[in-house]
């Protein structure tokens, strides 16, 4: 009774406020109503089916997935005319789909559809089929029907591309109204019955034309045959012709005529002929979610807005309803209402008074203090904390006021301060199932994809009946971190080493103190220590010139006392070569083995070192190089260079003559038996295949000497850190230590080594079930281990009809023959065969021995001996008599202990369409989900894919070196989860050993194809019993752990992330807050919305797809505020619908308008990668081009020296990378691995980029030139059309596309004859950057005073990124009308670089940062001239300047107004001692060299500084002119005359009336606004400001706004005579 009474009291005081508040403020109620802010983001490619969209999501979870769904909406939907809406289509979609997955995994296929997330795979599919499509010419009748079958506009589609040449996935016009078509390369079919024609015998054309190309995300039909011709579907789910086309090719299939593939399409005129729900998507623009809106509060110091009038526009009022439920001050408005229900207007009034009056900017010291703790107080209290916490961090300048008067238990901040003590306040932290995830670097699709694969593998697991608790634990165990540190073990008598560090006298001075190690040295400087710590064994052949280079290397490096012991392991090429032809072993006739000349060198160095000792071996090496570079060849030495050389060598110390002793040694041939052991031994470890090779301790490394010395500075942090511990000392032998702990007994650098690309395949659907094919394949065990349980698990992929196949089954058996008690080996037969052929047969012995006979002691002697036998009687015989075969299998079954009888019955009577069936089986499981080719050899290993090509020596060891590698890295760990499950559900009969070894072999392959980090943090450390937020259970599938300050950017973003994750997916988690303390300012100072989409984005009355939008309510009305998205890092997006500045909000100012509305749009995909070239620095300046098969050059870019970056925008699509024409193509050459290529595919098809790895090395015989000369240092003997410089090439292929393309004003480039227009004369290049609607108008008065001072043609570059749409709409007609061009142009910040938060510091960074990449590499020069500056000169004057060989040239700052000493800190304390008399200069205005700044490496260096200097907040607060000025010791900068700049706040009057340009800069002492300023100071400004506000009042239709008149000051006499000053300013 006493709480309802308490409560009807705090309801009738509120009402009693409320009418009090609200008759005080009706007026004001009536004036300013709330505003709001609404955001959407579209894609700038046109709408999508959502019914393809599930398609390509379900095909994600399983590619069969794809088929069973187009078969069950086939089956329910198929004709089906009923009228429904978009949301009942969503709904329809949906339930079919989800299906097919289980679990969880429908919240996640439902968020995906709803994200449109598929969209672009499906743009990629238009330009597939608009290839297609013109890759034939149509016939008459098809171009008639093109043109009038309701396509009148067909002209259309072309119109697209022409607006943006990088989309290149434009969706087609229906062919002559027909919806789908087959290409089968030779041919088009429009129609079934010609198709069911070509049917009849499809193979006729196989052979006279090209198969159509098929990429990795192609949906091939699952009872395809790999080898048939191939048949693509373009067409739609939902269209009448593509059920025809579909039922005809699924049946074609079945019988083994084509390989059927579908590429979802629905061209453009076919919307109406897709059933209702078939079209859903297609009729509106892509709206996206995904990504994060903040209005922030902006500094209004210096007053920068515009007082032109606010534009009337077209506003559309949204019917987003504001969520009442939300606490406001303590009120929950919803309750109220719903009690007093007749006083709605009063109390909605008070609510919007309560949000109002409460949002700060500001707060006193002592109520920020604790404002972190308070913040986590709120949040962990609350019924729900995720919600409580993304309300607090996305309004906080209306709650902070409130939060810090909340009393604090000091229980929260005590267990706060002690977590502070293991993790740095403000820290942020996130793991999911115990893998961090970056989190500057997450978004929602990389959480999506994350969760995605857990859940899927979850799913997969359960089907293998593993424990839930054992799920979770697989899920969330890491695999040692992966290393490239296998070292190969050398150790052997077959090392030649030629010192010692610790017996050789000559080191005998140095100390051996290991403790000298961890002394500081500078730089570069070696530590001479008495211990073999570093050993340098080269591998060689003496008889190369890469071997005797080496050699001579290693004689000087030793002559001048390196501290390394250095040694070589000689081999001859030729004894490789006749080793692999003999499968690893020599003739046995010594006659077949030729003697060449590297076998000569090696028994002649083996001379040498047991007679004069091993200093004069390598004498006798180096003078055969020296005897070969005299005789001024250049091809490797001849044999008389080597007798030459052994002459010489001993000539002095011999007792007989060198010549009889080399007769007597060429004829003898003694030492060969070490000659040959030598080579075995390299042939043995794998290493001749790279011709010359550097073990650095066992670590495998190039040969030259660059190589060495990083070899070495990698390997002295390793060495360091075990001295440090304790598990290095003076007694320890180091390369014994190193190559126990992780050596292998092979090198081969497919499965070890940088260039050891690693694939891996999920097995795991191949064995769930009883009719999948892993769970039938019979292994082969090595003797007497059939029983034990085997983690690694062998698949060996084999063609037996080649040699090549034969030799890798051979090799398996020798492998198990050789013992192994972890591994087993299946076998897959990877050939056609004919019933009749000894290919046959031999398979036929092969599967029965598998099945029958594996339990055997003598079956793998058997089978060794068939291969023996098969491989040298049979392989290529056709088969004519078989009896002589089955005869030899006969008689070698009954030599090995296998009943003969009983095994030969057995193949008599094996089946032939039993083995037909599983042969099929076997090719569709290795073409479709293992990515092998009918007749290719490989070896599966636990999911990693090893090709075995004919290039490749396969032997054994390397089965050996496989299992070993494989064990340690991924499947141990693993093993030891399993052998603890308790199994239970489980059929006692089947829980043997095989079935272990294929639930482990199907865990470790799915776990290898997760992309993650393998780096985890001990979050248990942390404790969470006040400051933490624990939710969910312990069986959860997905577990996440965080740290997190809320009161940061990032919390921000994860506050919405988190959410949504626990309603897609349920998870586990522990968030531990880890807030600022003893904050001194406030941490946010914006609003936030995420924009996440739902069901509610489809309309329920018709066909429309809304799509999400980020909704602000009750934003405060007297503030301003800025705009920025935070989208994921590959999406490069701008504004294309504001009416209002977005810079500049003030939404007092609105008017009647209750929402301000913007749209923003994805205008292009970021695509970034990183280029490297092994064991050097990354090559700078490589110039790359990127485009489609029809038009290879659409963009260009550079490679920075930072981590070797480069981006390139591009839109969904097939692109193909290549380097460009001239000295980058000519030098470099793209390498994949151990193949080279000329271009690299890409595909993007995703809206979230990956980043590219492009590797690449010198062409031969170009190993030591230089991709960038420098051109001569003063720029006036830079000739116009020079072709002498670096860049010569560049102008012949460079276009203007980095930044825009094409010639319109949707990309932002115009050209106009200059000679038309007036204009004559080298063009003038002008960068710009300007944000708001102020800055735009001050844009336009700029270039009309840079136009009216020359009469040269004028070329504009402008960061377009935060134009407005109405400046972007408004350039090309002033362009056209005024007479000069303009592009505009972006670079997306790189994610490695240290970002900024403030919109005004990230413009002022664009002005510096990226000036060698966002240019065309054609732009030889370019001038950077402020938004706010007026030109009173020739600016070409100022181009054709000699810079005298300076990337850079500024004017240095005035100092005659004495008034502002007080602000000139450059001349005093840091500045002025770092600039040590240097002139600062202005950043206003600017003049680059660009040819001189790329090739010096200018922006590199920037950035470096940059980087390293921004991390300190207190630097750079003037960050374009700082950065520079900071840096000019080493970009050197040109001083300008000082009348090219002029500004009052700096330079004096007397000087003013010679001023060339004058800027606007802010004054500091009065802090006048901008355009008070400009009438005030410029006398030409008004006339110029109404000449620009006519012109585009005139293009935008509107009336243009009366202007303040302002009192112009008089005007001052010109003084003739120099002031005082004017020297010094000059």
């Amino acid at each position: 009774m006493e709480t309802r009474v308490g409560s009807g009291f705090r309801v009738m005081v509120l009402i009693v406020v409320c009418v009090m508040v609200c008759g005080c403020l009706v007026d004001a109620a009536e004036i300013q109503r709330p505003k709001n802010v609404q955001v959407a983001l579209r894609a700038k490619w046109p709408g999508t089916s959502v019914l393809l969209e599930a398609g390509e999501l379900l095909s994600k979870e399983w590619k069969d997935h794809f088929w069973e769904f187009i078969e069950v909406w086939l089956n329910n939907e198929s004709g089906n005319t009923d009228p429904y809406t978009a949301k009942d289509c969503l709904h329809k979609i949906y339930n079919y789909g989800k299906t097919l997955v289980t679990g969880q995994l429908t919240s996640v296929f439902e968020l995906s559809l709803t994200l449109r997330s598929a969209s672009p795979r499906l743009v990629l599919y238009q330009q597939l089929a608009e290839e297609s499509l013109s890759s034939f010419p149509l016939s008459d009748e098809m171009h008639t029907n093109f043109n009038d079958g309701g396509v009148s506009d067909a002209n259309e589609g072309e119109e697209a591309k022409k607006a943006d040449s990088l989309l290149v996935g434009v969706n087609p016009r229906s062919p002559g109204g027909k919806c789908c078509w087959v290409d089968t390369g030779a041919a088009l079919f429009f129609d079934i019955s010609k198709l069911q024609l070509w049917l009849r015998n499809p193979h006729k054309d196989g052979d006279v034309f090209q198969q159509p190309e098929l990429f990795e995300f192609d949906h091939v039909y699952f009872d395809s045959s790999p080898g048939s011709p191939i048949a693509i579907l373009y067409g739609a789910l939902g269209t009448e012709c593509f059920k025809e086309f579909h039922r005809t090719l699924v049946e074609a299939s079945k019988e083994g005529k084509v390989k059927y593939v579908v590429r979802p399409v629905l061209p453009s005129g076919c919307e109406s002929k897709s059933g209702y729900c078939g079209a859903v998507g297609t009729r509106d623009p892509v709206n996206l979610g995904g990504y994060g809106v903040e209005l922030a509060l902006k500094n209004m110091e210096y007053k920068a807005m515009d007082d032109s009038e606010i534009k009337k526009g077209v506003t559309l009022e949204d019917p987003h309803t504001e969520d009442l439920s939300q606490e406001v001050r303590g009120f929950i408005f919803s309750k109220i209402l719903e009690r007093k229900p007749e006083l709605t207007s009063e109390i909605m009034a008070f609510r919007d008074s309560l949000l109002s009056s409460t949002v700060s900017d500001t707060l006193n010291v002592w109520e920020l203090k604790d404002l972190g703790h308070q913040t986590v107080q709120k949040i962990v209290h609350a019924s729900d904390p995720l919600h409580s916490m993304q309300e607090i961090n996305q309004n906080f300048p209306s709650v902070v006021s409130y939060l810090s008067r909340m009393k604090l238990d000091d229980s929260i901040k005590d267990e706060i301060l002690a977590n502070q003590r293991m993790i740095p306040p403000g820290k942020s932290l996130m793991a999911l199932n115990g893998a961090l995830i970056d989190i500057e670097d997450i978004d929602l699709f990389l959480l999506i994809d994350m969760v995605h694969q857990e859940l899927s593998l979850a799913d997969q697991y359960a089907k293998l009946k593993v424990p839930s608790s054992t799920i979770r634990k697989l899920l969330s165990t890491l695999p040692p971190p992966e290393s490239n540190s296998f070292r190969v073990d050398f150790r052997s008598d077959h090392v030649q080493y030629i010192n010692n560090l610790e017996v050789d006298a000559r080191y005998k001075q140095w100390r051996s103190n290991l403790n000298e190690l961890l002394m500081p040295v500078f730089p570069g400087q070696l530590r001479y220590i008495r211990k073999n710590l570093f050993h340098a064994v080269y591998v060689l052949d003496p008889a190369t010139i890469c071997g005797l280079e080496t050699v001579d290397n290693i004689v000087t490096l030793f002559e001048n006392s390196l501290p390394i012991r250095f040694g070589v392991i000689l081999y001859s090429t030729k004894m490789i070569e006749t080793l692999q032809a003999n499968g690893g072993e020599f003739p046995h006739l010594e006659s077949e083995i030729n003697e060449d000349l590297s076998s000569l060198t090696i028994r002649l160095f083996f001379h040498i070192k047991e007679s004069h000792g091993m200093l004069k071996a390598f004498e006798f090496l180096s003078n055969v190089n020296k005897l070969r570079m005299d005789s001024g060849e250049e091809d490797a030495p001849a044999l008389h260079h080597v007798e030459g050389a052994f002459v010489e060598t001993l000539l002095q110390k011999a007792k007989t003559p060198p010549q009889d002793t080399l007769l007597k040694l060429e004829k003898d041939q003694s030492f060969r038996e070490s000659s040959q052991a030598s080579s075995l031994f390299v042939f043995k470890l794998g290493l001749a295949k790279l011709e010359c090779s550097l073990l650095m301790n066992g670590l495998v490394h190039n040969y030259d000497e660059e190589a060495l010395m990083n070899a070495m500075n990698d390997e002295l942090p390793r060495i360091q850190e075990q001295v440090y511990y304790g598990q290095i000392n003076s007694r320890t032998d180091v390369l014994d230590k190193f190559l126990s702990e992780s050596g292998i007994q092979r090198y081969n650098p497919q499965i070890v080594g940088d260039k050891a690309k690693s694939k891996f395949v999920s097995l795991t659907a191949s064995i769930v079930g009883d009719e999948s094919l892993l769970n039938n394949v019979e292994y082969f065990h090595s003797t007497g281990t059939i029983d034990d349980l085997k983690p690694v698990t062998h698949l060996l992929a084999v063609d037996v009809t080649s040699r090549k196949g034969v030799k890798l089954l051979h090799e398996g058996i020798r492998y198990l023959m050789a013992g192994s008690a972890n591994a087993r080996v299946g076998l897959l037969f990877n050939s056609d065969f004919d019933a009749d052929s000894y290919s046959f047969i031999f398979m036929k012995a092969f599967e029965i021995a598998a099945s029958s006979y594996s339990h055997k002691k003598q079956v793998l002697n058997f089978l060794d001996q068939l291969c023996t036998f098969y491989g040298n009687e049979y392989i290529l015989e056709s088969s004519q008599n078989s009896q002589a075969l089955l005869d030899k299998i006969s008689q070698l079954a009954d030599a090995n202990g296998i009943q003969s009888k009983g095994f030969m019955s057995a193949l008599s009577e094996f089946s032939v369409a039993k083995f037909t069936t599983h042969m099929k089986k076997v090719g569709q499981f290795l073409y479709g989900h293992v990515g092998i080719e009918k007749g290719a050899n490989a070896v599966v290993t636990n999911g990693r894919v090893v090709p075995v090509t004919d290039s490749v020596t396969f032997l054994s060891q390397d089965l050996h070196l496989l299992e070993s590698v494989e064990f340690k890295q991924r499947i141990k760990h693993v093993a030891d989860i399993i052998e603890e499950v308790t199994w239970e559900n489980v059929d006692p009969d089947t829980l043997m050993s095989k079935f272990i070894s294929d639930i482990l072999m199907s865990v470790t392959s799915s776990l290898s194809t997760r992309d993650r980090s393998s780096e985890s943090a001990r979050f248990e450390m942390l404790s969470a019993e006040h400051s933490a937020v624990v939710l969910g259970s312990e069986n959860s599938t997905i577990h996440i752990d965080a740290v997190l300050d809320p009161l940061s950017s990032s919390g921000q973003k994860l506050s919405s992330l988190l959410r949504i994750l626990s309603k897609c997916s349920q998870p586990s988690m522990r968030l531990v807050f880890n807030p600022m303390s003893s904050l001194v300012d406030l941490p946010l100072k914006n609003y936030y919305r995420f924009v996440t989409p739902t069901m509610d984005d489809f309309s329920n009355t018709d066909l429309t797809v809304h799509g999400p939008k980020a909704f602000f309510a009750n934003m405060p009305l007297s503030k301003t505020l800025t705009m920025n998205l935070d989208v994921p890092e590959s999406w490069l997006v701008e504004p294309v619908i504001a009416v209002h500045d977005l810079d500049n909000i003030l939404l007092e100012n609105l008017g009647d308008t209750r929402t301000l509305q913007a749209v923003f749009e994805l205008e292009a995909l970021i695509l970034t990668g990183h280029c490297s070239e092994k064991d050097h620095e990354p090559p700078r300046g490589l110039q790359m081009i990127l485009g489609t098969k029809r038009n290879p050059h659409l963009v260009d870019t550079l490679v920075m020296a930072n981590l070797g970056y480069w981006q390139m925008k591009v839109s969904p699509g097939v692109w193909y990378l290549q380097l460009a024409p001239g000295r980058s193509s000519d030098l470099y050459v793209l390498q994949d691995g151990p193949e080279k290529h000329s271009t690299k595919r890409i595909t993007i098809d995703y809206l979230r980029g990956k980043p590219v790895h492009l590797g690449v090395a010198k062409k031969k015989g170009k190993e030591h030139e230089k991709l960038l000369i420098p051109s001569d240092d003063d720029d006036s003997s830079r000739k116009q059309g020079d072709k002498e410089g670096w860049n010569s090439n560049i102008l012949k292929w460079a276009s203007s596309l980095i930044g825009g393309n094409g010639h319109t004003k949707n990309s932002g480039s115009t050209k106009l004859d200059n000679v038309s227009n007036g204009r004559k004369g080298k063009t003038i290049n002008i960068f710009s950057i300007a944000s708001g609607h102020l800055y735009e108008r001050f844009l336009k008065i700029m270039i009309l005073s840079v136009l009216k001072n020359t009469q040269r043609p004028v070329k504009f570059w402008f960061i377009k990124n935060y134009l407005s749409p109405q400046f972007k709409d408004v350039i090309p007609h002033m362009a056209q009308e005024y007479g000069f061009e303009y592009e505009l142009v972006t670079y997306k910040w790189p994610s490695w670089l240290h970002k900024q938060k403030e919109k005004q510091r990230i413009i002022w960074a664009y002005k510096i940062l990226f000036l060698d990449v966002i240019f065309p590499l054609s732009l030889e020069k370019v001038i950077f001239v402020d938004a706010d500056q007026i030109v009173r000169a020739d600016m070409g004057e100022l181009y054709d300047m000699n810079l005298k060989g300076r990337p850079l040239a500024y004017t240095p700052f005035c100092d005659n107004n004495r008034d502002m000493d007080g602000f000139r800190f450059w001349k005093q304390g840091f500045w002025k001692e770092h600039l040590r008399g240097r002139p600062y200069h202005i950043s206003a205005l600017y003049v680059v060299d660009l040819i001189k700044f790329r090739e010096t490496a200018a922006g590199d260096n920037l950035r470096v500084f940059y980087e390293t200097l921004s991390k300190d907040p207190n630097s750079l607060s003037n960050l374009d002119q700082d950065l520079p000025n900071y840096a000019q010791h080493t970009v050197p900068i040109f001083s300008l005359p000082q009348e090219w700049l002029w500004c009052e706040s700096w330079c004096g009057n007397s000087t003013k009336a010679r001023a060339k340009t004058i800027d606007l800069c802010n004054n500091p002492m009065t802090k006048e606004p901008k355009l008070q300023g400009a009438r005030r100071i410029v006398a030409e400004w008004p006339d110029l400001d109404q000449e620009a506000r006519h012109f585009t009042s005139k293009i935008l239709g509107e009336d243009v706004s009366p202007v303040e008149k302002v009192v112009s000051p008089p005007v001052q006499p010109q003084v003739v005579e120099e002031d005082l000053e004017t020297k010094d300013e000059l």
